[in-house]
């Protein structure tokens, strides 16, 4: 098989489509024939040599994608040789087979094609927990979403207005503020005026929640924040934040809660239950994915360059 791999850190030059061995399923293993793979910055941080990566060069990137079961475990009935499935956090997804714990799988509808699947995985069931668990967003909330224009951000601007929430969007750019108004939100401005936004949408009292994925952006999160507000800090986009004197939140009475994925997945069961309800706000149309460009797997390096340009309006999309 062939894959996007590389020998060591560096900019996305460093990456080559190179041929290896096949992997070898281990036990609990199938073999996923790639067809479409999510880039997302964890990538390129991993590149850059910034994340941990485990055994040595040549590393393989990517942890979601789309694709079709090439070879099924014996007997499998759910997931026999041929069936189209996604993952969200599986390894080296960046090469034409992978090998996937069963666990993993995520079957497609007939109606969820491997594009689509590729796009929102990751990042629709982060958007999902956002909006479900880290704070039940209600009617009428007023919700502010840092990186609104990103992946997740574009998600989630939709996920809170099939709520009823009242949402403000920030973003760097004119597009990408175009981009989020499309996307359903009520208010999109820059990072120069978001706080005094944020207090002239809601009369000076503050958001109900802010969704930071920032991190350096902490600080004003808490202060856009409400009497009782809440501050989901899920990113740090830009680096590690300051610390936090407690004693703002007791003075505020503001709940700061934390925010990761692999927290809410526990199981094969709930990862599954969680994507068919993603599947159902794509299906009713409350949840449309923006796919901001494909390249070819082989061309992953023109990929790299491109999300890192920031001009990417949505989810970037590696395709086989």
């Amino acid at each position: 098989m062939h894959a996007l791999t590389f020998d060591r850190f560096g900019s996305a030059d460093v990456l080559r489509w190179t041929e290896q061995p096949d992997p070898v399923p281990g036990p609990g293993q199938v073999l996923v024939r790639m067809k479409s793979v999510g880039l997302n910055f964890a990538d390129v941080y991993r590149r850059n040599g910034n994340y941990h990566l485990s055994g040595s060069a040549p590393w393989v990137l990517g942890y979601e994608g789309a694709g079709v079961v090439e070879r099924a475990i014996a007997g499998d009935s759910v997931f026999p040789a041929g069936t189209r499935v996604g993952f969200a956090d599986m390894p080296h997804a960046n090469a034409e087979l992978v090998a996937v714990d069963r666990d993993r799988l995520i079957p497609l509808p007939d109606d969820i094609n491997v594009d689509t699947a590729a796009a929102v995985l990751l990042q629709g069931l982060t958007a999902q927990y956002l909006v479900t668990d880290s704070f039940v967003a209600r009617a009428g909330d007023v919700a502010v979403v840092h990186a609104a224009a990103g992946g997740v951000g574009l998600l989630l601007v939709q996920m809170l207005k099939a709520l009823g929430a009242v949402v403000l969007g920030i973003a760097s750019s004119e597009a990408k503020r175009d981009a989020v108004i499309t996307a359903g939100a009520d208010v999109a401005v820059g990072y120069d005026d978001w706080v005094q936004a944020t207090r002239a949408l809601t009369g000076g009292h503050g958001a109900h929640v802010v969704y930071d994925s920032v991190g350096r952006t902490l600080p004003d999160s808490l202060a856009a924040a409400r009497i009782g507000g809440t501050v989901v800090f899920y990113g740090m986009a830009a680096g590690d934040p300051d610390f936090v004197d407690p004693r703002l939140l007791m003075d505020r009475s503001l709940t700061l809660t934390g925010g990761d994925l692999w927290n809410v997945l526990t199981g094969p069961d709930v990862r599954r239950e969680r994507a068919a309800a993603l599947f159902e706000q794509i299906r009713q149309g409350d949840v449309k994915p923006h796919i901001a460009k494909r390249f070819p797997l082989r061309d992953g390096a023109q990929a790299h360059a491109y999300l890192e340009s920031r001009a990417a309006i949505g989810k970037v999309l590696l395709t086989l």
